[in-house]
């Protein structure tokens, strides 16, 4: 396959270059990254200013590596739009330095840079480790990557899909398998740290902690049991449910 890897740590990350070592040796990849850390950037787009883009070398690489002065999803658009002339099976992003879990999915820089691809109608996967204490799991994400590559690669799988997967922080060995499941919901609880600058200006840092609801049958509940979990998700955001009570609502037709 030929796939375009990205994430949202940087083009220099530990996570991207463990898993384009591990991609390459079985399939053609290209990377176009941030040139910087750009975590939590969610689905932003650069409009105010160029972007600048150079062709890298990382040892150990061999593949064609760009950093891009923009957002994972700059990242993405320029790559499929000016740097690569050939067709592109799957756009990766990952590893994430953190799970991606419940609606951490929004503001991820990672899985939007997924999404971004799906939007050109080209499926792409999110892959994120659990991290704990400096401690991540990259090695064991990127061969679980490609057991899910070579398990869809196959299949007909919908250009518009993009398979969140989430790796605990196990060894391999005790990993329990995939689950398939949905999003969980993961919520803040979040506070500003005030405090007075040198020039006697207020800043404010953001502090608090993650509320993680349990539910079954989500990647929260499994990525805390010892799976990977992997979630499909689409972009569409309609609330298909109410969309008739909504249109009745304000007389519209349908």
């Amino acid at each position: 396959m030929r796939l375009l890897l990205t994430n949202d740590d940087g083009v220099n990350a530990k996570g991207l270059i463990i898993l384009a070592k591990e991609l390459e040796k079985y399939h053609d990849i290209i990377i176009a990254a941030p040139s910087s850390q750009r975590s939590a950037c969610g689905h932003s787009i650069t409009i105010t200013e160029p972007l600048i883009v150079k062709q890298v070398e990382i040892e150990g690489i061999k593949s064609k590596i760009y950093s891009v002065s923009g957002t994972p999803a700059d990242c993405v658009r320029i790559a499929l739009d000016k740097l690569i002339d050939e067709k592109i099976d799957m756009v990766l992003s990952g590893i994430n330095n953190g799970a991606n879990v419940g609606t951490d999915v929004l503001y991820s820089g990672t899985v939007s840079a997924a999404i971004e691809a799906s939007m050109y109608k080209i499926p792409s996967i999110a892959l994120s480790s659990h991290i704990k204490d400096g401690a991540d799991n990259y090695e064991v994400a990127a061969k679980y990557a490609l057991k899910i590559l070579s398990q869809i690669e196959n299949l007909d799988m919908k250009n518009d899909v993009v398979l969140n997967i989430n790796v605990p922080l196990e060894a391999e060995e005790n990993i329990k398998g995939i689950k398939v499941c949905k999003i969980g919901n993961r919520l803040y609880d979040n506070y500003f740290i005030e405090e007075i600058s040198e020039d006697n200006h207020k800043t404010y840092s953001l502090g608090g902690k993650i509320n993680d609801y349990d539910y079954e049958d989500t990647d929260i509940y499994y990525l805390k049991r010892g799976y990977v979990t992997l979630t499909p998700l689409h972009y569409d955001l309609t609330n298909f449910k109410i969309l008739s009570d909504v249109r009745n609502m304000f007389g519209t037709e349908h």
